[in-house]
This record gives structure tokens, sequence and C-alpha cells, in this order.
């Protein structure tokens, strides 16, 4: 029997999620006895761009008519295709000029040749094209791109948190630093899967991973608002991996 077919590959972003992928160590080996990497140009400078592919990972969001057309040319040679890390998930850290004028900004940032550049505002591999499994972290974790494949391999859907980063803060134990340090911490409206690292080093969550669909949002905004923390101060932290609002019923995201 063939070994299933994948492709991993790079939009704009910086590369981390490949590189944890490379950075797989003693999984590696196994990882790519297991399937056939076709085309990684990260890796190599071998590759087979016309192949059909089983699984294509997608790192990075779309800021170019380049990115796109990629990106659909990607999603036509595969059977699934999977966005990898929060910025392909969400827009990431690029997608926080959303709601300014890009006319404006590209003057600001390139001069008066700034037409000369191709480029236009973040957006998630979503709003392009149709996307079969969302990988979100800033960077991913190691443990989950390889349960995920292993699931994929194995016929069956990979099983990942919906749940909030708060949940992992219980299960380890942590202090809260939002309910006894009064910190803005985005843990309690962030998907869980980073085992609560920031918060398990005393470091408040940034909600680097995304909005969890499984928070509690009435219960956050309750919490917030008895700390004296408007809802405003947490939604402009979020917003700064995903172009997203906080509403009274929850996160709502910009068109």
């Amino acid at each position: 029997m063939s070994k299933p077919k994948i492709g991993i590959f790079g939009l704009t972003g910086c590369a981390g999620d490949q590189l944890v992928i490379l950075n797989c160590e003693d999984e590696l080996l196994d990882l790519v006895g297991a399937v056939d990497i076709k085309d990684f140009l990260t890796a190599s400078s071998v590759n087979d761009e016309r192949a059909h592919l089983d699984i294509a990972l997608v790192e990075g969001a779309v800021l170019s008519q380049r990115d796109e057309e990629t990106l659909k040319k990607i999603r036509k040679r595969t059977s699934i295709l999977i966005a990898l890390g929060t910025c392909a998930v969400w827009g990431g850290i690029a997608a926080m000029d959303r709601d300014f004028s890009r006319a404006d900004l590209m003057k600001m940032v390139y001069g008066p040749l700034n037409w000369e550049y191709d480029t236009s505002p973040a957006r998630a591999l979503h709003e392009i094209v149709k996307v079969d499994l969302n990988i979100t972290g800033c960077p991913i974790e190691k443990d989950q791109i390889l349960e995920s494949v292993a699931h994929l391999l194995n016929g069956n859907p990979p099983l990942l948190p919906d749940y909030a980063v708060c949940t992992e803060c219980k299960m380890k134990e942590n202090t809260c630093l939002l309910i006894e340090q009064g910190e803005i911490c985005c843990g309690p409206l962030t998907v869980a899967g980073c085992g609560g690292r920031c918060p398990s080093l005393n470091i408040a969550c940034a909600g680097c991973r995304g909005p969890a669909t499984d928070s509690n949002f009435p219960s956050a905004l309750a919490m917030f608002r008895e700390k004296g923390i408007p809802a405003s101060d947490i939604a402009r932290k979020l917003r700064t991996f995903s172009p997203s609002k906080l509403t009274p019923n929850g996160l709502q995201e910009n068109s």
C-alpha cells in the first residue's frame, strides 16, 4: 500500500509552525517513514509541485494576491487541507490592521511607491478556501500535529480541545492571575492545547491560540467586570492574534 502523500506549505508568516514539524526530533523519522512528503520547500530543494496530495498543511495568513493564488492551487490538489497555526486559522498578528484604511497604511509604511507592492489585508485560510481541519497555536504544539497526523493516517478525525486554557490551569493547580491578581488574562476565552504554559510561568494568557468555542462568555465577562477590567481591554488583547471583538454574547469575527 502506498504511503499518504503530504505537502507542507507556508504563506505569509514566520515559518514557526514548519519549524515545529522539523523540530520533532525523535518522532520525525517515524513521521517521514509513515508518509510520503512530496512538497515541503522549507525542508527540501527537490519538490513535486504537481502531485495530488492526500493532506496539505498550510501555515501563514493570506496577505497578497500571490498568497491567494497559491492557496487556491493547493486546495485544488489536495483531499484534506489543514490550517496550521494561528495565522492560518485566525489571521494572526498581521490581521490587527483590518479596521484601518489599507491605502493609508501602505502610504505610511512604503511611501509614494506603495502601489508597487502586492499586498492586501490579512485573511485566514477559511476566508478564501474550504478548510478541513484547524490546528491553532503560535506556534503549534508538537504533540498536536503528531497526534493529528496519526489520527488521519488511521482514518479518524483528530480530537482537538475546544475548551479554554483555564481548564488546563486548574488541572495544574495554577494560581489564577485574573481572580487573585487582577491581571488581564485571556485564559477564560482562549482555546486550550498549550498546557497553560504562560500562566504556569506566572504570565497572563495573551490569547495566542485564538478563541475557544466552548467558553462560558457570560461568566468570563462577569469575572472581568468584578475585577474592574472592561470588556474592551480583553477584546483589544485578543485582537493581537485573531480579528475578533468581544460582545455581551461572546466573540464575533469582524467582517
